[in-house]
């Protein structure tokens, strides 16, 4: 865990970290230095995150005590129709190729955040991702593995391929990644081209076109980032704040509201009881989920009741402590009255950033758009062809999204944010963390390495996916997969150290101290000053 005082970094790559802090050191606040970060990610960890992603953003505004959640997904493409997909043969949605491709939000959320926040200039806060793009950095060894599992997927496209592979094998661990074209692309964002008209996205429709594709000019010259006032649950003495739908933070709110109503530190940290309420109290907010969650734009949710106290407290009753729930859960009854990275960054201000990032599924669509170094989203896979389901695609459309990031308050002031990648692992880990944190009083460092479970499925509603499974930490005792497995769960056992890659940092306001924790999980780094 790294204390300090004036400003802190905890992000998914130590140079990602360490360009945010130095913007911290030079005067920037965090916005600036969020920005920075965000754009160094895009280039360090590829497979993860790029400019051709999508992000979310909670910022916290201390000179305006003032806190806005900002959605920089994109939709479907005006010409992705349910009936082109289904003419072609299709049943679901490509997961590589251009047709996969949603319109790339996260450059939008630079501009924006940097408009309404940002004190340094853009070309400063993006030199550093500049740099390492255009004169390349050590390739490490889970970058190297996620090539060489993704080298069937990078080798369709040969502007994919010259990139991350040498003569059709992995770049190897220590091997300089260059990524020249993408440094000539960030070159013009920051000296104030517009990514969405005019040189690169033309670049992006022409080759789009030239593959078969569906993402136009228009679609990108249509394009905002929005900003939303952000969701929120009590729990305990906090405040807990998430990002509005077409995320799937409402999730994390409604497990939490469901276990409050549980003593966890009387049932102990880890045990068998515990576990078992807040794996129940999962299965629970994901039924809701799956049938409630789709682009507010296109659809009705029902938000204020599935965030209610009294929503909670019926789901509640529906937990058997002895059995577990092994077939698919109905969505809660409302009828009643009344692979990702994520980072945090808090300044000496106490201005706090809570980011995630993400080009959705491992090396996103596997397209890198020719000469530009973009590699693009695989977002479209997101939605469904059913004609029937809450997030069937549409024009336009934004499909609903794994992609959250929290922000916790106490008494009126920010106490701690966090987030993880790890798709549908994504709310069931911030669920743990948080609670790790405020029921068992662990530092940040202890909450984040702390033994991990995990309920299967999450978002998939089919038949087959069940009954459900519990993946837990090899850290969790013997013991206590034994009882779980007598209350029903069926237990996976996967290694210690696998399930998600946690970010976080606590914020003491009474020592004026800052807390970081990183997760070992993954590549993740916390850096100070």
């Amino acid at each position: 865990m790294v204390m300090c005082k004036n400003g802190l970094v905890a992000s998914g790559h130590h140079l990602a970290s360490l360009s945010g802090v130095k913007i911290l050191i030079e005067g920037g606040n965090a916005i600036d230095a969020a920005i920075a970060t965000s754009a160094v990610l895009c280039v360090v960890r590829p497979h993860m995150t790029g400019i051709g992603g999508d992000a979310f953003m909670l910022i916290y505004s201390a000179e305006n005590d003032e806190l806005k959640a900002l959605n920089a997904s994109g939709p479907a493409p005006l010409t992705a129709t349910r009936e082109y997909f289904l003419n072609q043969g299709m049943k679901t949605i490509p997961s590589t190729g251009m047709l996969s491709v949603s319109v790339p939000g996260i450059v939008d959320s630079w501009v924006k955040a940097y408009e309404r926040y940002g004190t340094m200039s853009l070309a400063k806060v993006l030199q550093p991702a500049i740099e390492y793009a255009e004169s390349g950095f050590p390739v490490y060894p889970r970058l190297s593995a996620s090539i060489t599992s993704n080298i069937s997927k990078l080798l369709l496209y040969p502007s994919s391929a010259k990139i991350f592979l040498r003569d059709g094998r992995a770049l190897e661990p220590g091997e300089n990644l260059l990524q020249k074209d993408l440094a000539k692309t960030l070159k013009k964002i920051a000296q104030g081209s517009d990514f969405y008209r005019g040189e690169i996205a033309s670049a992006i429709a022409k080759f789009s076109q030239e593959n078969h594709g569906l993402l136009s000019e228009e679609d990108l010259e249509r394009y905002q980032s929005r900003w939303y006032a952000p969701i929120s649950t009590t729990y305990r003495d906090y405040k807990v704040f998430e990002q509005p739908p077409v995320s799937q933070g409402h999730i994390l709110l409604q497990e939490l509201s469901i276990v409050e109503g549980f003593d966890l530190a009387k049932l102990g940290h880890n045990t068998a009881e515990a576990i078992h309420v807040m794996v129940e109290a999962k299965k629970l907010a994901f039924a809701d989920r799956i049938n409630y969650l789709s682009d507010p734009d296109f659809v009705t949710i029902p938000l204020k009741k599935l965030l209610s106290k009294e929503h909670a407290a019926k789901q509640r009753a529906r937990i058997n402590m002895t059995q577990a729930m092994s077939k698919p859960v109905p969505h809660g009854n409302l009828k009643f009255e009344g692979d990702t990275t994520y980072f945090a960054v808090v300044d000496r201000e106490r201005n706090a950033v809570s980011f995630i990032q993400s080009l959705f599924q491992t090396f996103g669509s596997g397209v890198v758009v020719e000469n530009t170094g973009i590699l693009l989203n695989d977002r479209m896979t997101g939605f469904s062809l059913e004609p029937d389901h809450v997030n069937r695609l549409e024009p336009g459309k934004k499909t609903a999204h794994t992609l959250n990031n929290y922000l916790v308050f106490k008494e009126d002031r920010p106490f701690m944010l966090g987030g993880t990648p790890g798709a549908d692992d994504q709310v069931q880990i911030n669920l743990q963390v948080i609670a790790n944190v405020i029921d068992y009083r662990m530092f940040i460092q202890q909450a984040i390495e702390a033994p991990r479970w995990s309920s299967h499925p999450g978002t998939a509603p089919t038949e087959e996916a069940y009954p459900y499974t519990l993946w837990v930490e090899d850290r969790i005792t013997p013991e206590v997969r034994t009882a779980l497995e007598e209350k029903g769960h069926r237990i996976k056992v996967v290694d210690g150290w696998s399930i998600g890659g946690a970010q976080g940092i606590v914020i003491d306001q009474t020592r004026q101290i800052l807390m970081g924790g990183a997760d070992p999980r993954r590549d993740g780094y916390v850096i100070g000053w």
